[in-house]
């Protein structure tokens, strides 16, 4: 099957992958779009030692499921962490968090920049009938985003500041907006003004953000200067949630983080059942994000754009 496939930081495209055999309680899907987000872009760099077929953001339709007919030519979506279903997290009912999880496309599980790929079906959601593939595709993303409100509780008093409004940031602006909170997001490039303008979102540059003068700040840039400029925003007793992996290791003044009593929220994976929710009743609308959409044999140009500064989501359509 058509694939693109990484190895040694090397991205390449092959067509000589054999289709994957779904095993019991395993479905093989037929993608119909995939979405380039900045996790694939960092393992090209290094972020993880993978080896295989990239991809996480998908939607597609179900063509065989040996242990379960019911799912056959449904269109559905998939949670990418792969559980073993016996350890003690997983027995804890913290399946995401297994000690011994694959994580498709990032870790051990090839992934969606293919034809088809495999996911357990106790992964799959289906779509919405009303629900089109171009915003099903956003479904993984969203749930990330919609992680913060599982974690984190927020209402109208509430000043939130977020920094980054890239490919993740501008679904995170999104979902923050529902909750009615006090939202300012940080920009740096003017397409990200005007797409969040258009929901009626308040945008600052970093030079006209106020000092410790937020209960909230959510961190989505990728990079560590955006918890550097996180701790500076938050307010003594506020709370800081960390969207991003930073690669390498980070020097941190914690003593000031006691000081000023903060808390630190890891956020990483989340429920996609209120993502599918959300873009359903129409209250997120990921479609002005998507800036191209090329064919999986383009994929080494889909990269090469993605990677551009400032730009959103490219989509592959195997």
């Amino acid at each position: 099957m058509k694939s693109l496939w990484l190895e040694n930081q090397q991205l390449t495209f092959r067509e000589d992958v054999p289709i994957p055999v779904p095993r019991a309680g395993e479905a093989l899907i037929r993608v119909s779009l995939a979405g380039i987000c900045s996790t694939d872009l960092e393992l090209l760099r290094g972020y993880h030692p993978f080896r295989g077929i990239p991809g996480h953001e998908f939607v597609g339709v179900v063509v065989s499921s040996p242990s379960d007919k019911s799912w056959m030519g449904k269109r559905v979506v998939g949670e990418i962490n792969i559980a073993c279903g016996e350890c003690a997290t997983c027995r804890a009912g913290l399946p995401r968090h297994c000690e011994q999880r694959k994580t498709l496309g990032i870790h051990a599980w090839n992934g969606s920049f293919a034809e088809n790929l495999l996911l357990p079906v106790s992964n799959l959601h289906p779509v919405p009938a009303q629900l089109p593939d171009k915003l099903a595709v956003f479904s993984e993303p969203l749930a990330a985003a919609c992680e913060i409100l599982e974690q984190i509780h927020l209402d109208h008093q509430q000043r939130v500041l977020l920094i980054g409004a890239g490919r993740l940031g501008q679904l995170v602006a999104q979902v923050l907006q529902n909750t009615g909170c006090q939202l300012d997001v940080v920009i740096r490039h003017l397409n990200q003004h005007a797409l969040l303008a258009r929901r009626n979102i308040t945008t600052l540059t970093e030079p006209a953000i106020g000092e410790k003068k937020y209960d909230l700040v959510v961190e989505a840039t990728g990079t560590f200067q955006g918890f550097t400029l996180a701790r500076k925003c938050v307010r003594p007793r506020g709370t800081i949630v960390l969207k991003s992996t930073y690669q390498g290791s980070q020097e941190v003044n914690f003593s000031s983080i006691v000081v000023d009593e903060l808390s630190l929220v890891g956020s990483r994976c989340g429920p996609f059942e209120p993502a599918l929710n959300l873009l359903a009743a129409g209250k997120v609308d990921p479609s002005p994000l998507i800036e191209a959409v090329y064919p999986i044999e383009q994929g080494l140009a889909a990269f090469e754009h993605a990677a551009r500064p400032g730009v959103l989501k490219i989509l592959l359509q195997p």
